[in-house]
């Protein structure tokens, strides 16, 4: 499937990069990146870097030079902000205490999360929840796939054109993007089906929206749903339905699209996993942004905050019911029931529900999205504003009343001259200004970037 990677940000070798880095990157940091690219392995979206990092705290990082930018990219793992002071805490003080556990002795702390975890999965589906544990979200997304296949014996599954799961095989199996999915791979898991995604701006089944964005339901039917159901029905032994609730594009699915999707997996024997890696632990203004649309999974798979912006850790969760592969090794991890992994996660909980995080990050994310349709009717860039909380993307285009043709090299543009004023997020779909601060954010904070984005899209309609 060729095409743009919402997973893009800075594209290695392009001109406005080059740029950016001569006029941004001091002596010491150009030496630092020619180190960093003769030590690692080069590839997109990842090395060589673009800049260089001394500090992160809280929304700010800060590079070797002192430049300071506000964070509203953090590869959606700072939902607490940089080195939150209570997980520092808890990890320095799980450190002391007990720093690892071999396999066959389970600490408690493990225990701990696994029963916090399994309830908020109760109050999610209305049933209790089991965990497992991993280091990274791609191996936990594999852990679901290896349940689903276990539980239904059944081996395909059916997931959406340009999705990210991961980078494992696995996981670039159910994906659905060109940039993990790359030919000189070879042959990805076997018995992954897919189908284009809801997205209704863009809509593949080619149903319009109206001037905000909306779709029309009763002339589309929720295509992108039924095509779901023709092929679970076509194929007949379809394992599972792998998505993400809301895409981190980001697109939001049409009301109803979930209830439809969970009906016709249930009329088909096929289990929904949800990968909330990005969406989870209140990004989009509930805890799971499944939530939002009424619709419970079998499976979730979290990941990215879960460690508190410190340690690597995810987490798959199931219904009780599909506790079916005792028999079977479907990922024991050396840090499995890691305890300063755990005391890290539990840490993290404890802040999101003490200070009010996930109702913080649904209040400044709808102020965000006031301010972004006023900006959209000032703005001739602006074809599309869309998201949940404080998942948010502004989508620019070069005829918003015509083709909506993608503003690609306007988006890339926009995205130095953010940087240049102190603001980092990335770019998906190549045109998508695609923003995701922690749920710390405050109401001034948004403010202070939304400010910014105005101002580099104003530039770069004078200069156009």
């Amino acid at each position: 499937m060729n095409g743009p990677s919402q997973s893009e940000g800075d594209v290695n070798g392009t001109p406005q990069r080059a740029a950016w880095q001569q006029a941004h990157v001091d002596e010491a940091g150009r030496a630092l990146l020619a180190r960093d690219a003769a030590a690692f392995l080069h590839q997109s979206v990842s090395t060589p870097c673009l800049a260089t990092i001394a500090k992160a705290e809280g929304l700010y990082i800060e590079d070797t030079a002192g430049r300071r930018y506000l964070d509203f990219h953090g590869n959606n793992v700072h939902h607490l902000g940089h080195g939150h002071p209570a997980v520092i805490a808890a990890i320095k003080a799980q450190l002391d205490a007990l720093s690892f556990a071999p396999r066959r002795f389970v600490p408690e702390r493990a225990v701990q999360l696994a029963e916090r975890l399994g309830a908020q999965f109760k109050r999610l589906t209305g049933e209790p929840g089991r965990v497992l544990f991993t280091t990274g979200g791609s191996d936990a997304l594999e852990l679901a796939i290896k349940l689903a296949r276990v539980a239904t014996g059944r081996f395909k599954t059916l997931s959406f054109w340009d999705a990210f799961h991961g980078a494992g095989f696995g996981a670039s199996s159910v994906g659905g993007e060109s940039l993990f999915r790359a030919g000189r791979l070879g042959p990805l898991l076997a018995g992954s089906e897919h189908v284009a995604p809801f997205g209704c701006y863009r809509c593949a089944y080619g149903h319009p929206v109206d001037g905000d964005g909306q779709p029309d339901l009763a002339r589309c039917r929720l295509a992108c749903a039924g095509m779901v159901r023709y092929v679970l029905q076509r194929e007949g032994d379809v394992a599972a339905v792998v998505a993400e609730p809301a895409r981190a594009v980001p697109y939001l699915p049409p009301p109803g699209y979930w209830q439809a999707v969970r009906e016709a997996c249930n009329a088909h024997g096929t289990l929904l996993v949800f990968d909330e890696i990005p969406t989870g632990l209140g990004k989009t203004g509930r805890f799971f942004a499944a939530e939002h649309d009424g619709a419970a999974p079998d499976i979730v798979v979290l990941g990215k905050a879960l460690g508190g912006g410190v340690l690597p850790l995810a987490a798959c969760l199931a219904r009780d019911e599909l506790n079916v592969a005792g028999d079977f090794a479907l990922g024991h991890y050396t840090h499995e029931k890691n305890p300063v992994s755990a005391a890290a996660a539990l840490a993290t909980l404890d802040v999101i529900e003490r200070d009010g995080l996930v109702e913080q990050a649904a209040r400044v994310g709808a102020h965000a999205l006031q301010r972004l349709q006023a900006m959209k009717q000032r703005r001739r860039l602006i074809g599309d504003v869309r998201g949940r909380g404080l998942l948010l993307g502004i989508e620019l285009v070069t005829d918003r009343d015509g083709a909506r043709e993608p503003a690609n090299a306007a988006a890339e543009r926009v995205l130095y001259r953010a940087l240049s004023r102190g603001l980092s997020f990335k770019t998906t779909m190549g045109n998508v200004l695609t923003l995701t601060p922690p749920l710390i954010t405050t109401i001034a904070q948004m403010d202070a970037a939304l400010d910014i984005i105005d101002a580099c899209l104003a530039e770069e309609e004078h200069a156009g």
